[in-house]
């Protein structure tokens, strides 16, 4: 794909960036698809699959409390426990605020440790990463945000996402709608959204402006973008997955260089699929 050679321009020293298809076909890549880059909170989303994961082979249930008084496996996975970015602090009512949690989402995996006896990261390996063949992906640290991986295994995770056979369709369905709809918060690097719809483990588009993802993407968009320079979204309504690596923190650079990426990818896939 010819829109891929943007990331040629981006001021970093590695980049790689995959494009797939709803059936899982490779569309198109640029860069070291083997070489391995830290996620940042791309680990979301590997970690989320697992806990959802859990919840299918009836370890775990979503209406489970865990976490603050009142909060359950749900406020968890969408950001509406209440609890702090980073600190073991409540600032709202389960339920009242999208607050984007790192310490909600490693509640998560010690819940489930607790209950299944089980290591989280022996589970996330086990159940999702060796089944998806993602042999050079590991949880070095928090479920949060310690995952590193390649282009090409989360190239595997993301056709994963558009046509699951590791996880049920229907908790992918479930897992990317909104979740506690209406409910505000700060999408982090860019302000406060009214609303922040969040999904369960998955941040979905919606009607977010700015947004990391392109203009060209539509509100139904799910994914999630990390502060190491990384992104995965999948846009269901074009039917096409795009993954981007790179060795430099998000900052301006990316803002700026995110957005017209996606939408070169999604005018040339819409161009080449109706040819």
């Amino acid at each position: 794909m010819e829109s891929l050679s943007l990331i040629d321009t981006w001021p970093v020293d590695n980049a790689a960036v995959a494009v797939i298809a709803k059936d899982g076909t490779t569309l198109g890549t640029r860069g070291d698809q083997d070489r391995e880059f830290a996620l940042a909170s791309v680990t979301k989303l590997l970690s989320a699959s697992a806990i959802l994961l859990a919840i299918e082979e009836g370890a775990l249930e979503l209406d489970d409390p865990a976490g603050p008084e009142g909060a359950t496996i749900r406020h968890l996975l969408a950001h509406a426990s209440g609890l702090d970015f980073s600190e073991d602090v409540v600032r709202s009512t389960p339920g009242k605020r999208r607050i984007y949690s790192n310490i909600g989402i490693d509640t998560l995996a010690e819940t489930f440790t607790e209950r299944a006896g089980m290591p989280f990261g022996d589970y996330l390996r086990e159940g999702i990463l060796e089944p998806l063949g993602m042999t050079q992906t590991k949880l070095v640290g928090s479920p949060a945000a310690g995952g590193v991986s390649t282009a090409a295994d989360l190239s595997r995770f993301a056709a994963e996402l558009q046509r699951p056979r590791i996880l049920h369709p229907d908790t992918i369905a479930q897992a990317t709608r909104v979740v506690f709809p209406g409910i505000d918060g700060v999408l982090p690097g860019y302000g406060r959204q009214r609303p922040n719809d969040w999904g369960l483990g998955f941040e979905i588009k919606g009607t977010k402006e700015p947004h990391w993802t392109g203009h060209a993407n539509s509100p139904q968009t799910f994914g999630h973008f990390g502060q190491a320079g990384t992104f995965l979204w999948v846009d269901p309504i074009a039917g096409v997955a795009c993954v981007g690596l790179a060795d430099r923190s998000f900052g301006e650079w990316a803002a700026a260089a995110w957005p017209p990426l996606s939408d070169a990818v999604l005018a040339e896939h819409e161009a080449t699929a109706g040819a």
